[in-house]
Parts: C-alpha cells; structure tokens; sequence
C-alpha cells in the first residue's frame, strides 16, 4: 500500500481527495455543466402548466383571488400560488382571497421564498397570513447555489419558526424524502419550454376550455430575485423547482460525487498499464477520458449526479506526474548511449547488502576524440554490456568522463577485489568499433557503506574510481572511516591556512652527521601538525590529503620559506651547514615551480647550493618530462637533488638515469636489516658504489644503534641520519644542541 501511495497514481489520487474536499475543482464542474446542459436540452413535461399574473408590477390580493376562481373552474390537478401580492390592503378582497384558497383544500400549495434563492435564515422567508392558508399546505423555495450564483441543489424541507415546511420541488413530485438530504435539478430540461399562458387571456375566455384540466398549474407574478441555471443564464426561482420536480420523478436522485468515478479510473489506469502494446494502452487511455466526458451526462438522464471534475482533474494531474517522470528520466539517459546516468542511480535507495562500483575507463576521451559523435554512443553501450556481462547487473549506468556504475551484491572483501580483478580481463580484448579498434584499461572505485544515502555512496564510488585512475591501481576501497574524515578532508587548505597563522604547523629538522668531517653538517626539515583537538597529525595522513586537494603548494613554499631562515641562521655560525627539504611529486611538473623557487632564494639571498631538495614517488607525476626538465634547471640553478627512499617505488636505476642528482638516500628500510641480511649489506655496499661511480653521495637514514652507524661508516657512507644521531626536534632546541656540540667539538681540539 506504501509503494502505491508513493506511486504517480497514489500520488494523483491523494492529491484529487485533498483538493476535492476543498471543492477545488467548482469551476471546471461549472463549465462543464454549461457547456453540457443545451446538448442534453429536451421540453418540459406538460404536466405542469405556470399561470402568469399580468395585472402589473403590484397585483392585489382580489386580483388573485379573481384569477384562483378562474382556474377552479378548468378542473386542475393542483395550484401552487407563487404570486407577490399585498396584504392588508383591501379586508375585502382578502377574505375574497382566502375563499378562493381554502375552495382548493389540500390541492393548495402557497409558496414562499425568501428575498434571495439561496437564503436559508427564517428572517429572509415571509410566510402568508393563518387566515389566509388555513387549511392549505405552504410549501419553501431555497437553493443552494455555486460560486457562479447556479442551482445546485436543495434540501427537501426548511426548518421556520419551528416547523419543517417541505420544499416546493418535493411537493410538485409528491416525494418528500430521499436516500440523501438534498435533491437536484434536472439540467436536461430547458426551462424556457416549459408552459406558460397568460392569466388576463384565461379569464377572458380566450383559451380553449379545459386547458388546465389534469395539471399542476403555477401561479406567478413573474417577479423576484432570479437565478442561475446551468445552461442558461438566469431563471425564474419557479422554473427550477419544476425542473427539481422532474427529477425527483425519475427512479434515482442521488449525488455520487467524484471520489467513486476516480477511485474507478484508478483501477482502470492500473490494468491499462499491464497491457504490453503501446498502441492499445493509448486507445483505452481515449477511451477514459472520453468515458469521464460522457459517462456523467448519461447518469445525469437517471437522476445520478456525478460530476466529472474531480475524475478530469485526477487524470490532468496523474497525466502531468507521468510527463513529469518521463522528463526525468529522459534527462536522466544520456543522449547518445541511451543508458541511464549516475544521476538516476543517485536517485534510488539502494538496498542493504549491496556494494556500489564505479568504473573509470583510462583515456576514455581520447577515445571519442578519435571518432566521429555518431559512434560515441555506441562506445558507451559496448563497455556497459562487458559490464553487465562480468558483473551480472541488469542495469549499468554511464556518467561523464568514461564513468560506468552497477550495484551487485556484496561479497566478502577478498572475494570481491578477485571478483572485479576478473572483471578487468574482459577489456585485454581491444574494442572494436566500426572500423577503429581501441586497447582500454579499466580502474574500480568500490563503496561498501551500507546505511548512507545513494547519492554519497555513488560519489564516494566514484572519487576512489579517479583515485585508482591517478595512482595506477586496480581497485580503490572508499572506507568507512575515509568518509567520516571527508568534511574534515574538503576543508583542509583553509585549517592549513590558519595552522600556519597560529602556529600549530611548525618545521622540526633531524640532524644529518658527515662521516668524513665527524661532525653535523646538515639536517633534513620535517613539517608537524599538533591540531588543538586533534592532537599530533601524522605528516604522511596531511600532506597525502593537502595533495588529494591541490593544497600542497601553500605548504611546500612555507617549509621552503622556514627552511631557509634555518639554513641562513646555522651557516652563520661557522661550518658550511647543509638544509634538505622535501619537494612533492604534485608539485615537481608545475610550470611555474622553478620561477617560484628562484624568486625565493634571491629575495632572501641565499646560495641555492645551501639547499637539497630530496624527491620521490614520481609515479604520480602526471608529466614526467615537465618533471625532468624542471628538477634539471633547479639542479642548473645551483640546488642539490636527492633522490629519496632510493630501492623503492619509483627512487630505482631508470629514475637515477633520467635525473642528474647529487645524492642517494637509502631507504631505512634496507638500513634496518644492515646488521642482520646478508642481502641488504650486499644491496647497501653496492648502492654505494654505484653512487661514488657517479660522484654522488650517499645518506644513509634510519640508523637507530650504534653498531648501524659504524657498520656504514666502514662500507664508506658519507651522511647519516636518524634516532641514534637525533630526533626531529624544534629549531630552537636543535640549535642549542648544535651549539653545544660545536663547542664541545672545540674544546677537544
């Protein structure tokens, strides 16, 4: 029952109540009825004849006693006096009245209005005299009207004073109760058929004898408020009470309202939508409305009220949610593939238990460039239906930039990382479109946080797919924890900002010992974090995430800045003092990296030479090239670079072939194992020869113990650094320590 109420009928249906019990709908039934009631016009029954009085604007009472004689004598069914005339006047002439009415007896109705048709408080009615009806039943005329001033309906009596008097409609029918408390007029009559002669001419003989005979005859003065008819303009009050009274003589009078014609269609449009042909679905859609035009008129001639407002207004609104939805949904397609767009997959809740998949196909741009936009479509459906295949997912959605999405069941996360390792093998095969062929190469961004809205999960997806894509791998795992740390993350560069302000990021520098001099003539500037509530920020955590947001270039220009107030302060006391820093592989292939570092040291007028810049992990270089020929040019300049965590990664003999460095650092992870691998000794004792053949020094880092910092001394390493020489430390304390030990140097010469 939720899904329906959440479906466009549902909603169409929900919508159509609330607004139909507001009568929101009036209007279009007023229209309707208009244009409806001269297409069903038909003539009045001449079983009721209306009598004019045409003795002017103010008829007395003995006028209209004279005129109730007159047509006592033609032998009527019964009289309905609805004549104004002035009491009081004459006492003659209304005794003579009163006679006239109380000759008919029960066959007597005197009809009383009230000021407006649709008036119902007893001030408005003014009932006759005792005297004058004291035997005579007195009948009320009132409707209720719409908006427009239109008969609608009226009850079946009125309470004055009291007492219930009946209505005028319900006596002409002699049906004075109903299955509901209102009656209705007959809109299929015409009012202006109904007959009508002329008083004067009766009482002067000039119509034929017994022309009244058998009939209800209304007596009028033809004066009074008038009121709306459908299909008319204004009326007579008396003209629709015996319009009224035609109904009321029909086997039904009952008002069904819209709420069961909607609930109706509701059903029809329900089975419509299982029939598969579109050609036949849109026939019977015609067939509705044209039911929901019709069906009401019919009922109409039986005496069923049901208007068809609420039940067009119902398909007006289900007519405008399905246009609707198919607007969405064509907006969510793409234009050439035909495939539904991430856009579509954010919109739906996915289930729990399921894990979303995005794939990034490499140089998926280049690919459309290479071809003519006809095929582009063609390139999409090709990788999504590999997809489907390798997957088993029914629906694979296509975003911008050679993006691809699914949903499938969540497996173990070993099974899983297998499962899509497998699905890559269905790209070794190239593909073949018209006459091109194209090698791809797919990377996997895989969200498994289950309970989080859609459209996070499909971006969370999709950022680790960019991010395999970056950094060469397979498959990236979007963790849970990633995504708590993602507001953090996405404001990094302005918490930088104020970091730098406050001083919560500051430089430590570890000192570096040179084995031929016996002595510290270097230190390797390190930045650190302590957040006020985060406490101590591993660097490896900030700057990996200042490099994920492009911030990283504030930071390095900084440490650059501090690094050189370090380095100018500890030359200045002597010995030649080297200071490395570390230069961000996102940084190395900027254009303007080597402008920037030249203005630096000539504005703080420092020899470059002072300076080492140690560089890794340039598998993440976007443009290697750019890279070489910047690292060279800074090399040219006079700074010394270093190729750090060198026998890893990247820092191997094709890195130590393209660029022409001044020094090696050995990674720790080789120096930690000096003592007891056989292997690592051999590694280190070639690598150092290798680095002496190309006239370059050697750093060893890591060194922990006594006996590791011996043992490179003997192999000829020319620097050392780590814990056993000194922690990174602030540059106050570092630079008391140094002065301490330049001292005590001294003082043992």
């Amino acid at each position: 029952m939720r899904q329906f109420l959440r479906s466009p009928l549902g909603i169409a249906l929900l919508i159509c109540l609330a607004l139909g019990r507001m009568a929101f709908w009036a209007p279009f039934s007023s229209f309707y009825w208009n244009k409806v009631a001269p297409i069903l016009a038909s003539p009045a029954s001449d079983r009721v004849v209306i009598v004019t009085m045409d003795e002017g604007a103010d008829p007395t009472t003995g006028d209209a006693a004279a005129l109730l004689a007159r047509i006592r004598r033609e032998m009527p069914r019964s009289v309905f006096f609805d004549a104004k005339v002035s009491y009081g006047v004459n006492a003659s002439d209304d005794a003579m009245l009163g006679r006239a009415i109380a000759s008919y007896g029960r066959d007597f109705t005197y009809v009383v209005r009230s000021q407006k048709p649709d008036q119902f408080d007893p001030d408005s009615f003014h009932l006759p005299p005792k005297r004058l009806v004291p035997d005579s039943q007195i009948a009320v005329s009132a409707w209720n009207t719409n908006f427009t001033y239109k008969a609608i309906s009226a009850p079946y009596s009125v309470r004055l004073n009291g007492q219930d008097y009946p209505t005028v409609s319900t006596v002409m029918a002699g049906r004075h109760s109903g299955a509901q408390s209102e009656y209705y007029p007959d809109f299929s009559i015409d009012p202006a058929t109904i007959p009508k002669i002329s008083g004067r001419e009766l009482r002067s003989n000039r119509l034929p004898q017994g022309i009244l005979a058998g009939r209800v005859v209304v007596v009028t003065s033809d004066q009074g408020a008038m009121i709306g008819f459908f299909g008319s303009q204004v009326v007579q009050p008396i003209a629709v009470d015996i319009t009224a009274a035609e109904a009321l003589r029909k086997p039904l009078s009952l008002n069904l309202s819209f709420v069961p014609m909607v609930v109706m269609l509701a059903l029809a449009i329900l089975l419509i939508r299982r029939i598969q042909r579109q050609r036949f679905r849109i026939l019977l859609y015609l067939a509705i409305v044209g039911t929901v035009l019709v069906l009401p008129m019919q009922l109409r001639t039986f005496g069923i009220v049901c208007d068809p407002d609420g039940s067009m207004a119902f398909l007006l609104i289900y007519a405008a949610i399905r246009g609707w939805q198919k607007r969405t949904r064509r907006i969510q397609h793409t234009s050439l593939s035909g495939l539904p767009n991430l856009a579509a997959l954010s919109s739906q809740p996915i289930e729990i238990g399921r894990d979303v998949v995005v794939v990034v196909v490499a140089r998926y741009e280049e690919i459309l460039a290479t071809l003519p936009i006809e095929l582009h479509g063609e390139v999409a459906r090709q990788i999504a239906r590999r997809l489907s295949v390798g997957s088993g997912a029914n629906e694979i959605y296509h975003g911008e930039s050679g993006h691809f999405a699914w949903t499938e069941e969540a497996r173990p996360l070993e099974m899983q990382l297998n499962h899509l390792e497998g699905l890559r093998a269905l790209f070794s095969a190239p593909l073949q479109i018209g006459e091109h062929t194209f090698d791809t190469n797919i990377h996997f961004g895989l969200d498994r946080n289950e309970g989080v809205d859609a459209s996070t999960r499909v971006n969370s997806a999709l950022a680790s797919a960019n991010e395999a894509l970056a950094n060469g791998r397979s498959i990236e795992l979007f963790e849970s924890q990633r995504l708590v740390e993602a507001p953090w993350e996405l404001s990094l560069h302005a918490r930088i900002e104020e970091g730098l302000r406050n001083g919560e990021i500051w430089l430590a520098f570890q000192p570096q010992w040179d084995f031929l001099e016996g002595r510290v003539s270097g230190a390797e500037a390190l930045i650190r974090w302590n957040h006020p509530t985060r406490g101590p920020i591993a660097p490896d955590a900030f700057i990996l995430q200042a490099e994920r947001a492009g911030r990283i270039d504030t930071l390095t220009y900084w440490v650059l800045e501090e690094a050189i107030s370090a380095a100018l302060a500890l030359n200045a006391l002597g010995p030649r003092f080297q200071m490395s820093i570390n230069l961000s592989a996102q940084m190395v292939d900027k254009a303007d990296l080597v402008t920037n570092f030249a203005e630096i040291v000539r504005r703080r007028r420092i020899e470059p030479s002072l300076l080492t810049i140690e560089v890794t992990e340039t598998s993440s270089v976007r443009n290697r090239p750019a890279a070489c020929h910047n690292l060279t040019k800074l090399r040219e300049m006079g700074f010394r670079l270093s190729i750090d965590d060198f026998g890893t990664g990247e820092a191997s003999l094709a890195y130590l072939a393209d660029l022409p460095s001044d020094e090696l650092k050995l990674d720790r992870r080789f120096v930690s194992r000096l003592l007891d691998s056989e292997r690592d000794r051999a590694i280190i004792t070639s690598t150092i020869g290798l680095a002496h053949a190309l006239r370059q020094s050697v750093v060893a880092e890591g060194i922990e113990d006594a006996a590791t910092f011996a043992m490179l001394r003997d192999l000829g390493c020319d620097h050392a650094q780590g814990y056993y020489l000194g922690r990174p430390q602030p540059f106050a304390v570092f630079l008391s320590d140094y002065e301490q030990g330049r001292r005590r140097a001294i003082s043992d010469v």
